[in-house]
C-alpha cells in the first residue's frame, strides 16, 4: 500500500524576494505543490518518513540515459524523459535537449512532481507544443502537481492505464486559493487559455480546469491513467459534466480583484 504525502514546496524563498523588492514593483505569486510518494511497503518497522521512493522506471531512465540536462533524460536518439521538478531553468534545458538531439519527438514522463516556477513550466509547456512532441504517460509514470499541464501539451498524448495522475487547486501567496476567485478573474484566464493553446475545447479546458481545482491545495485527486483519458481524449460526457456549474459561477460573481504574478526567477510560486 503506498502512502502519498504532500510536500508544500519552500515559500520563504518568495517572502524573502518580496522584502527585496520595491514595494511599487510588489506583486504576487501563485503557488504549486510538490507531492513525494512514499511507498509504505518499503518499510516492515519504525514511523514512516517522507523519503523519496525511486521508481523502477526512474532508476532505469537515471542508468540508461545517454545524457542529462536539469531534469531531462536522453533515452535515444529520439525520446526523452522527465524525472524531476521543473524550475525556471527547464525551458533554457529543454531546448539544450532539442539543440543536442535534434530527432527527439517523445517526451515519457517517469517521475514528474510538479514546478518550482509555474511561469517558466507553462512556458516549457508551449515549447513542447511548438516542437510537436508527444507526451507519453508509461507504465509506472507518475505525473503530478504542475507537471499534468506539461503533459497537456503534447501534440498527442499516449497513456498507459498503469500510469497515476495527481491534480489540486493552486495557491497565491496571500494564502488564497483557486475557489477564492470569481471565474472571471485573470488568474484563472491564465490556465484557460493555456489549455486552450493544447487544443482544448472552450467546455474541455473549463470542465479539466474545475477538476484540477475540486480538491485544495493540501490536498491532491488521484487519477489512474484509464480515469485521465476520460478527460484529456475527445469526446465523453464527463468531460462536460461540470461546465455549466462554472458558467453559472461565472455570471453570477463579479469582476475580480487585479492580481498580478512577480517574476521572482528561482524563487518558488
Amino acid at each position: 500500500m503506498a502512502l502519498r504525502l504532500p510536500v508544500l514546496s519552500a515559500l520563504l524563498a518568495p517572502l524573502f524576494a518580496l522584502v527585496a523588492t520595491p514595494v511599487a514593483a510588489q506583486e504576487h505569486v501563485i503557488v504549486t505543490e510538490e507531492w513525494i510518494e512514499v511507498d509504505t511497503s518499503l518499510h516492515t518497522a519504525g514511523p514512516h518518513t517522507a523519503g523519496r521512493y525511486v521508481s523502477p522506471q526512474q532508476a532505469a531512465a537515471e542508468t540508461g540515459a545517454i545524457a542529462a540536462f536539469g531534469a531531462f533524460r536522453v533515452l535515444d536518439e529520439n525520446t526523452a524523459a522527465l524525472v524531476g521538478i521543473t524550475t525556471d531553468r527547464s525551458p533554457a534545458n529543454f531546448a539544450r535537449v532539442l539543440a543536442a538531439y535534434p530527432e527527439i519527438d517523445t517526451l515519457e514522463f517517469i517521475e514528474a512532481p510538479g514546478t518550482h516556477d509555474d511561469r517558466a513550466n507553462l512556458q516549457l509547456g508551449r515549447m513542447i507544443r511548438e516542437n510537436g512532441i508527444v507526451t507519453r504517460a508509461p507504465e509506472g509514470g507518475s505525473i503530478r502537481s504542475g507537471a499534468v499541464e506539461l503533459f497537456v501539451a503534447g501534440v498527442r498524448r499516449e497513456i498507459d492505464e498503469n500510469s497515476e495522475f495527481a491534480v489540486h487547486g493552486w495557491l497565491d501567496d496571500r494564502g488564497m486559493g483557486a475557489e477564492d476567485y470569481p471565474m472571471s478573474a485573470p488568474e484563472h484566464r491564465r490556465y484557460l487559455d493555456y489549455y486552450a493553446e493544447m487544443g482544448m475545447g472552450e467546455a474541455e479546458a473549463s470542465a479539466f480546469y474545475a477538476m484540477t481545482n475540486s480538491v485544495p491545495f493540501e490536498d491532491a485527486m488521484w487519477l489512474t491513467g484509464r480515469e485521465m483519458r476520460g478527460w484529456i481524449e475527445a469526446g465523453g460526457d464527463t468531460q462536460l459534466a461540470a461546465e455549466p456549474e462554472i458558467r453559472e459561477k461565472a455570471d453570477a460573481e463579479s469582476a475580480a480583484p487585479r492580481l498580478a504574478y512577480l517574476d521572482l526567477g528561482p524563487a518558488l510560486q
